[in-house]
């Protein structure tokens, strides 16, 4: 039986048992058992998911949210603003209303959506689960729907940078965005 045998992720180097890093990348290694002598087994890791096609997976699940949100907010609008209306007079109190209940019911739907979905046995919500995506922890793993929701709304602080915190994915070694890196989550390709 032949030992086990240290491969590099990135190029498939062979290397020694005792190195900790390939000797011609200096990426780290993996341990594979040898199916047959000679051959050069790669441990390739998992395919993380970057920039644009997370972003695509963004407008898909923004679409999809919508159609959830429009219905709703209609019917939140019709109660608030037809008793409203029998004063004649638009009310800014019940204007304020109309936003503050239209912006809580998008937040509600947005946040129940995305923490469902992503801690559910999909891993994804519809659009990155039409991209074959799967958000997961740092071990591979499925996600609470605590650790779903605080990853929601750890966006909050991405997009407060002016969007830095979403850019970051696309330069990250595990292509993590910042909400990712708190939560300590992973969004990786099926």
């Amino acid at each position: 039986m032949e030992t086990a045998r240290f491969f590099c992720n990135t190029c498939g180097q062979e290397n020694a048992a005792s190195s900790g890093s390939c000797i011609r990348c200096g990426s780290s290694l993996a341990i594979v058992p040898a199916a047959v002598p000679g051959q050069i087994i790669s441990a390739a890791g998992p395919r993380y998911a970057g920039f644009w096609i997370r972003f695509l997976a963004h407008i898909i699940d923004h679409i999809v949210v919508n159609i959830l949100y429009t219905p709703l907010i209609v019917v939140v609008v019709l109660l608030i603003v037809i008793p409203a209306r029998a004063h004649r007079e638009p009310n800014p109190g019940v204007i304020i209303l109309v936003a503050f209940m239209a912006a809580v019911v998008g937040i509600a739907i947005s946040w129940l959506y995305e923490a469902y979905l992503t801690s559910s046995s999909w891993q994804a919500t519809l659009g990155k689960r039409a991209l074959q995506l799967k958000v997961t922890d740092l071990n591979g793993g499925r996600l609470s729907f605590g650790r779903s929701t605080g990853r929601y709304f750890a966006k909050i602080l991405s997009g407060m940078i002016l969007g830095i915190g979403f850019i970051m994915a696309g330069f990250t070694e595990r292509k993590q965005a910042l909400h990712d890196m708190i939560a300590g989550t992973l969004v990786e390709r099926r």
